[in-house]
């Protein structure tokens, strides 16, 4: 056994594992409640909202993978808000832009996080609306710890809270003044929100009628005429230095709801492993374990050049196709099937070369041509000295773009239920805040594409392609696990590393999580200002100097972070006999695993 900060925890009751320790100590409660994994994770996302509100907000969105203890596969509930209808190209190139800016109203799509929510409470939880949020209605109103990141984003913002976003420097500079880390912080206005959401509810009788009642009170009722109200007149700075009116409206938002749909799925090395579609960019990952099926990963040293070397190559190729082939199934004919086969994934695989590529190469698919020439001939001409995929966080350029990231989730309970989600969107730093809601919209749409013919064209009603990737497995004895990470176009690249030293090296889940991660920015950015940096590899220090210098040798440009910088995988396993286990990273001290 190899030393870790932390032990992986075991035990047969439950596991909630999570961002934040707060977070999945609330989770917990649930369990302890008698709740199941879909109840400590909504609880846990509430909470998250509040002690992270620089990663993520009630107003942002979510991909989840649940897995009910009886069903033979997970499930995808999608909560990942579609554009409103004024969302169009046209408009928005009258406003003068050729990008969707990285923050500023005419970067929200509806938002879609709380609908997810509802529908896994109402669907698969057990206990009440008002026992899952009053957790997160506590720290709202009676305060939290601000988190020494948070406090550095709000300080960062402080000027253009003041000058451009009045409404959010009355939230997040309370007397005026930036808040201090370590320090209580409460937010009133949320709590205010939330605690008027379970008084709408509790008008009616009955669990799911109450569940049905929130979400028609977010959708249909003072939410959406809060949203409604508030973006009819604002018009405030954005990502691209302008005042723009936003065209998100309460009947956008009355005409959405969350949806279920299968996940997408690949066997590698007898572990089946489970996705979101793509509309999210969770079959990179799978188009991964493919190439590198045929491979002896087994023979190589998980922590060695040669590793990291050839996983970074197939996550080149992989992420040239997610930019070319990859959006809503729902607008476009999205070749996945072709994608994710065996033959393709040999074809690719025989690309590779023990040099390290600069250059951009989606696969060939027939009948696609068209959208791997748009992907090319963007990625020229898009080159960035910063795309904003330093250190795990994805930034963006201009003073308004400031590092937004994400949070996740995963929980195991003793009936074998099981979920891992991905909440993101509706930062602090992403939008203004909606007065009488305490907390800002998303910034999603900027993951559109401001030119007509490709799968991720900006298009009223469609999904963003988002970066949101959670992720489950089967193990080849019938266990299961959740697992994933914040980090934008990093998730999946952290996650695939962690994966294959599961599957191939023995590691345990605390071990895996440790071992030092990488990840490269040749790809595609999926936000503002959207560059790439051909070649670029960025590892964690504890590789070795040994090990850095051989890839530079291979031709990456390497970029060594800080120590323990970059990931924050979580994970939560089930054994066929009941037996549980769950981990969570050491990476920037907040993330815990709870369970017993």
């Amino acid at each position: 056994m190899r030393f870790t900060t932390r032990p992986e925890l075991t035990g047969t009751f439950g596991m909630v594992t999570s961002t934040h320790w707060i977070a999945t100590a609330a989770g917990m409660k649930m369990l302890e409640a008698g709740g199941t994994a879909f109840d400590a994770a909504a609880a846990t996302g509430f909470v998250l909202n509040v002690v992270e509100p620089h990663l993520n907000g009630p107003l942002g969105d979510m991909p989840a993978l649940i897995w009910p203890a009886g069903d033979v596969a997970p499930t995808v509930i999608c909560g990942q808000g579609t554009a409103p209808a004024g969302a169009t190209i046209a408009h928005y190139r009258s406003e003068g832009l050729d990008l969707i800016p990285g923050a500023g109203l005419l970067a929200t799509v509806i938002p879609g996080a709380f609908d997810a929510w509802m529908l896994m409470l109402r669907d698969h939880g057990r206990l009440s609306l008002r026992e899952v949020l009053e957790p997160a209605i506590y720290y709202a109103e009676h305060g939290h710890p601000m988190l020494a990141n948070a406090a550095g984003v709000i300080a960062g913002m402080a000027d253009t809270f003041r000058d451009e976003w009045p409404t959010s420097a009355a939230v997040w500079l309370p007397g005026g003044n930036v808040p201090e880390a370590g320090r209580l912080f409460r937010n009133p206005d949320l709590a205010a929100f939330w605690k008027r959401l379970l008084d709408e509810a509790e008008a009616v009788t009955g669990r799911e009628a109450q569940i049905e009642a929130a979400r028609r009170a977010f959708y249909e009722g003072f939410v959406a005429d809060a949203i409604d109200g508030y973006l009819r007149e604002a018009c405030v700075m954005d990502g691209c230095g302008a005042r723009r009116k936003g065209v998100l409206t309460g009947q956008d938002m009355a005409g959405w709801r969350a949806s279920t749909e299968a996940a997408v799925s690949v066997d590698h090395h007898g572990w089946q492993v489970w996705k979101c579609g793509a509309w999210t960019q969770g079959p990179v990952l799978l188009q991964v374990l493919q190439m590198l099926k045929g491979d002896d990963l087994a023979g190589l040293d998980p922590n060695g050049a040669a590793f990291a070397h050839l996983v970074t190559e197939a996550l080149k190729l992989a992420f040239a196709d997610r930019e070319s082939y990859y959006g809503d199934p729902d607008f476009n004919d999205i070749p996945l099937t072709k994608l994710l086969a065996d033959d393709y994934g040999a074809h690719r695989r025989d690309e590779i070369t023990d040099v390290a590529s600069l250059l951009q190469r989606p696969g060939a698919l027939d009948g696609c041509e068209g959208w791997a020439k748009a992907f090319l001939r963007r990625a020229g001409a898009e080159v960035a000295e910063d795309t904003g995929l330093g250190g795990g966080e994805p930034t963006m350029a201009h003073l308004l773009n400031k590092e937004g990231d994400t949070v996740h989730i995963d929980a195991v309970d003793r009936w074998g239920n099981m979920v891992s989600t991905t909440p993101s969107g509706g930062w602090l730093q992403s939008n203004p805040v909606v007065p009488g809601l305490g907390v800002p919209l998303n910034s999603r749409a900027q993951m559109y594409w401001l030119e007509e013919g490709r799968p991720t064209s900006l298009r009223p009603g469609s999904r963003p392609r988002t970066t949101l990737s959670p992720s489950m497995a089967t193990m080849p004895d019938g266990g299961r696990l959740a697992f994933g990470t914040p980090g934008g176009d990093q998730q999946d690249q952290w996650q695939v590393s962690f994966l294959l030293r599961l599957i191939h090296h023995g590691l345990n889940l605390q071990e895996a999580i440790e071992a030092p991660l990488f990840h490269t920015a040749h790809l595609q950015a999926s936000f503002h200002p959207r560059g790439t940096r051909p070649g670029h590899l960025m590892v964690e220090p504890h590789f070795g100097e040994e090990v850095i210098a051989a890839l530079r040798a291979r031709g990456h440009l390497v970029e060594v972070s800080d120590p323990w910088a970059i990931g924050r995988l979580t994970a939560a396993m089930r054994e066929t006999d009941g037996f549980l286990r769950a981990a969570a990273t050491p990476r920037l001290m907040q993330a815990y695993a709870a369970g017993r």
